[in-house]
């Protein structure tokens, strides 16, 4: 077991983080600030604390424009994100088919 768990990322044992995650992946052009929002039903500050942890992993990309003067942010997930969930939702399944 312990094993498997040395694969378990820290920076997904958040639900709003692998919630964000998932959408993305999902979502393979991006989403907006608001978009993910409404989507995950999260509050401004926590959205934006857990995507710059992610984005401090270099999990995910933001890019800010603005349109018509009003900001405008997008997220979309890197090739590292990618491959680090990846890894990640192998462990989780690997344990919950562990047998012992």
């Amino acid at each position: 077991m312990k094993e498997l768990l040395k694969n378990i990322n820290k920076a997904f044992d958040n639900k709003i983080r692998l919630s964000v995650m998932t959408a993305l992946l999902y979502h393979s052009k991006g989403l907006t600030f608001n978009q993910l929002k409404e989507l995950l039903g999260a509050t401004d500050g926590n959205l934006s604390s857990n995507t710059m942890v992610l984005e401090d992993k270099e999990y995910i990309a933001i890019q800010k424009i603005f349109i018509k003067k009003k900001p405008n942010t997008t997220y979309t997930v890197t090739e590292k994100g990618k491959n680090a969930f990846s890894v990640h939702l192998d462990a989780l399944m690997k344990i919950a088919n562990y047998k012992g």
